[in-house]
């Protein structure tokens, strides 16, 4: 184990912005879940979903369950990811437990399509915001970095897995129909967690194969700020003149998805035929990746 995970990073902790995030996602997740799934019995996916389904078996405080449940996970999050990670955590744990069992709100709404979107974007939100203070709100995403370690599955495989054991269970307890519309809770709240956790400025690979290379570099370099590479390459082969081939460029830059279209339509006005192709990146960094210059 490293020096880093040993220590306990006080400065990281008390940090305003740590602090505030992990409050203001905190309210998200109480928001979601007194006002919108519990008062319905909707489910949300790991630690959180479970404590949900077995206070509504067995009527333990919930605030109880959610720390109980997810206490064992702080013994992982500690060898797995550090001291530091383990005690925010163990914050967020707290502050969910706390606000769960003195904190009112009523119902919002009953209907249930309602419930599923606004319930799970909420909720994806808090999650987001409390990844983003360094914490996590459901010890499962700990045990599903575990897992994923042991028997080589990435980390959305494990949790679809235990997820889809959890929604089964909830269609035995409250039905199919619950248990459906909590499925499109979850979802909703995956996606919302992923745009606060990673932001709108998720980075995208963009390729491109054109006859003006060098007017494309500049416009991507010049006007929009961006770094590139350029690989050497061949085009041709096609079926009719496979023995015809020319020498290429073919240029690659990592941007934004709210950059992307922009540079394609650039890169259209210039060049209708030029080949373009997407890959998405789960991260970036290093580089010119961020725009350094106002257009």
């Amino acid at each position: 184990m490293n020096i880093a995970h040993q220590s306990i990073d006080w400065k990281e902790i008390l940090h305003p912005k740590n602090i505030l995030l992990n409050l203001v996602g905190v309210a998200f997740i109480t928001l979601a879940l007194k006002g919108f799934m519990i008062p319905n019995k909707f489910l949300d996916g790991g630690i959180i979903g479970i404590s949900i389904l077995v206070h509504e078996i067995t009527h333990l405080p919930f605030g109880i369950l959610v720390l109980g449940l997810n206490s064992p996970f702080l013994y992982l999050g500690k060898m797995l990811l550090g001291k530091t990670f383990a005690i925010q955590s163990l914050m967020t744990f707290l502050l969910i437990a706390a606000s769960m069992t003195f904190v009112h709100i009523d119902a919002v709404t009953t209907d249930r399509l309602l419930i599923a979107l606004f319930g799970g974007c909420l909720i994806g939100i808090g999650m987001g915001l409390c990844i983003r203070s360094g914490s996590t709100a459901d010890g499962v995403e700990i045990l599903a970095l575990l897992t994923t370690r042991k028997i080589g599955l990435n980390v959305s495989e494990v949790i679809f897995a235990m997820n889809t054991l959890l929604f089964l269970t909830a269609a035995w307890s409250f039905g199919i129909a619950t248990a459906l519309y909590s499925i499109v809770t979850y979802f909703s709240a995956i996606k919302s967690l992923d745009y606060i956790a990673h932001g709108l400025e998720q980075y995208t690979s963009l390729n491109i194969i054109s006859s003006k290379s060098d007017e494309i570099k500049a416009i991507i370099v010049q006007k929009f700020g961006k770094g590139i590479t350029v690989i050497k390459g061949e085009r041709g082969y096609l079926p009719d003149t496979f023995d015809k081939k020319v020498d290429c460029d073919i240029i690659v830059t990592v941007v934004t998805r709210l950059e992307l279209l922009r540079i394609k339509d650039e890169i259209r006005k210039l060049d209708p035929r030029a080949f373009m192709f997407i890959q998405y990146i789960k991260e970036a960094s290093g580089g010119i990746l961020r725009n350094r210059q106002k257009h």
